[in-house]
Formats: C-alpha cells, sequence, structure tokens
C-alpha cells in the first residue's frame, strides 16, 4: 500500500505459531536487540508469561514449561542467547520428519464385527474341549447379533449370524438347527432393550379407571348416599 503505516497482514511475515499471535512473535523479535543479557533474559522470561495467556491449554500438559522455551526458540528463530532452564531445540531436531506407522491391510469382509471379535472367534475355534467350544460359540453368536445390530440399525436373521459364525470359525465353532434349540426360533434371545425405549413401553401402560363418583353418589347402597341423606334430614 502507499500510506506509510498501513499494511496488509499478508504483507508481513508468516506467523509461525499462531497460536500466540503475531503481537508475540514481533516482541520475540526485539529480544536480541537488547544487549544486556541478564535484561534480555528478564525481557524472554516476560514474554513467556504472556505466551501462557495467549495460549491457556498449554497448560493441560505436564511439560507446558519446557514446551514455552522451545516455542520462544523456534519463533525467534533459534538465535537467540538468553539464560533458559532449559537446553534449547536444534532445528534438524524440529525439522525430523515422524516414522512412518504404515497402513493395515486386513481383510474387513465381516468388518460390521469388528476386528476384535473376529480375533476372538479365531481363538475360541481352538477350543479342544466340546463343551467349552459350544458355550464359546453361543456367547460369541449373541455378541455377533448385537454388533450386526448396532452397526446396520435393523433386525438380523439369527441364521445369519450362525452362518458367519461357522466361515468365520471355519466349520469350527457350529451351532444346531434352530428349530432344536429353541421352538421360538431365537436362539440368541432378545437384545436388551435400552432404557430410553423401556421408559417409553412404561409411559404406554393402561391407565386405571377413576371412578365415577357423581354417579356413585345416586347410588343407595353407597355410604356417602346415605351420610348426604342424613345431613338433609331425608333418613
Amino acid at each position: 500500500m502507499d500510506k506509510i503505516g498501513l499494511t496488509y497482514n499478508t504483507e508481513k511475515e508468516q506467523i509461525v505459531i499462531p497460536e500466540y499471535g503475531r503481537c508475540i512473535q514481533e516482541m520475540i523479535k526485539k529480544l536480541p536487540e537488547i544487549e544486556d543479557r541478564q535484561q534480555r533474559t528478564e525481557a524472554a522470561k516476560y514474554i513467556i508469561s504472556v505466551m501462557v495467556q495467549m495460549n491457556p491449554n498449554i497448560r493441560q500438559s505436564s511439560d507446558f514449561e519446557h514446551k514455552l522455551w522451545d516455542h520462544l526458540y523456534m519463533i525467534s528463530g533459534y538465535n537467540l542467547d538468553v539464560e533458559s532452564p532449559y537446553a534449547p531445540p536444534t532445528p534438524l531436531a524440529q525439522q525430523k520428519k515422524p516414522q512412518h506407522i504404515g497402513y493395515q491391510n486386513n481383510d474387513i469382509k465381516y468388518g460390521h464385527y469388528g476386528q476384535y471379535l473376529i480375533k476372538m472367534i479365531e481363538a475360541a475355534s481352538k477350543e479342544e474341549n466340546d463343551e467349552v467350544r459350544e458355550a464359546l460359540a453361543y456367547s460369541l453368536a449373541g455378541q455377533m447379533k448385537r454388533n450386526y445390530i448396532e452397526w446396520n440399525k435393523s433386525v438380523v436373521n439369527d441364521q445369519v449370524i450362525l452362518d458367519d459364525l461357522k466361515n468365520i470359525s471355519k466349520g469350527r465353532l457350529v451351532i444346531g438347527e434352530i428349530s432344536k434349540q429353541n421352538q421360538n426360533g431365537d436362539i440368541l434371545g432378545k437384545i436388551r432393550q435400552k432404557p430410553q425405549q423401556q421408559q417409553q413401553q412404561q409411559g404406554k401402560k393402561k391407565k386405571k379407571k377413576v371412578p365415577n363418583l357423581k354417579a356413585n353418589m345416586n347410588n343407595p347402597n353407597n355410604p356417602a348416599y346415605k351420610l348426604r341423606m342424613q345431613q338433609m334430614g331425608k333418613v
């Protein structure tokens, strides 16, 4: 711009750490201009206290003071001579790229059940005891049904769960036919309803009938009717 003192932020130096703002950065840039090292250190400590106010979330870290001094050096361009309680960071350590953690290439054919449940089925299929393996099959099938309903938000036939259990375990975890196990055809049982659904069903219960007091007052067999007649002098 032509006018002196009026410049856009895009024309100024880029902010190193935006959390502290441009004013903090300009204050840190002025530190090397202080000739006395002791005074420069005191000024740095004061800027650290202002940095905490500008970014209070940093207090959640256990070593936030160490991070503040590191940020101070980073904003100054690693060109600051002060008496710091911590060793100053080096530019190479800050520019070092983190190690790549790699990508998972797991088969997600039955991803709606979850990888942990798949691993549990694989571990249960290695059980040699038939009774224990059958008990594990029922327990795992019930959890598979819960995961399926939570993922798809719909009702699922028990036979679908049993077929998936058999395929995942490679035929080791097999539950008998539904008709032989349960006449109702619900081999895995009903999923427990959520508290909100239970409250809604409780609210739909039939209300008790309130007796009609006016009609009962005209009934000669009603004690209240006899008492009223006595008060009126008719009895």
